[in-house]
């Protein structure tokens, strides 16, 4: 006959614990990881040292050892403390008082092993609803992850997003930098021309001023009665030919 791979394993489990409490039937209230010190011989000795005693004393209901290693099982040591087993929840430790003392503290009901209290074992239930909610957890912490994937992601898209958006006005701004040194040029230029220009009406200034400097010396040369105007005999008689003296301008030269 074969078992499903979970049911074996629920079965050696089973075994292993079954054995373990074989072997300490006598032994209540230790972990498996204390039952070294409680190997059934002809005496044993207190876990903090301080006494030898013989092994028939320990859960005798008499507290022997000072740290009540002694009664691990019953309530006869102030200090003692009993092991809960608790097959399928969370293993714990209770104070010995607790022991038999009418009220169940162990899920698996083992404190309460010589009382008229009738505990139900309840460990495996509390197990499956502890179960459930750490399974909870799980599930909320896998979908935390997942969101959080996804923000990242999302984040790195958005990340790349304004990198382009950053290489982009960059480019803009070396355009417009670039636009910008080309007007600051050409207004240099401009304003080197208007200068220019400048500088040439200036200097044309002085000449037509020179220009008409000489036409009214020539025209008040001319004007020999000072009336203000020039005549043709005024013209005829005040010039003259640089060849020939003697010559007169004619009328219409003169005009």
């Amino acid at each position: 006959m074969t078992f499903p791979s979970d049911m074996r394993f629920h079965i050696i489990i089973a075994a292993v614990f079954w054995s373990d409490l074989v072997e300490l039937r006598k032994i209540r209230g230790i972990s498996s990881s204390y039952k070294r010190f409680y190997k059934e011989r002809k005496s044993f000795l207190c876990i903090d040292g301080s006494k030898l005693i013989p092994f028939e004393q320990v859960n005798d209901d008499y507290c022997d050892c000072e740290d009540g290693s002694d009664e691990p099982g019953t309530s006869a040591c102030p200090r003692g403390r009993f092991y809960c087993t608790n097959l399928g929840f969370r293993p714990h430790y209770i104070p010995s008082s607790r022991v038999n003392d009418g009220i169940c503290d162990c899920c698996d009901a083992s404190d309460e092993y010589n009382s008229p209290s009738r505990c139900q074992n309840s460990c495996w239930n509390l197990g499956q609803q502890e179960r459930a909610l750490v399974e909870g957890q799980m599930r909320t912490l896998d979908e935390g992850l997942r969101l959080k994937q996804q923000l990242i992601e999302e984040g790195v898209l958005l990340w790349r997003e304004k990198q382009a958006q950053l290489r982009e006005l960059q480019q803009v701004a070396e355009d417009l930098q670039i636009k910008l040194e080309e007007h600051s040029r050409r207004k240099h230029e401009a304003d080197r021309l208007r200068e220019q220009t400048r500088k040439a009406m200036k200097a044309g200034d002085g000449g037509v001023s020179r220009y008409n400097s000489s036409a009214i010396s020539l025209f008040q040369l001319l004007d020999s009665n000072n009336d203000g105007s020039i005549t043709v005999d005024e013209v005829r008689s005040k010039v003259a030919f640089v060849q020939d003296e003697e010559r007169v301008l004619s009328v219409d030269e003169a005009v």
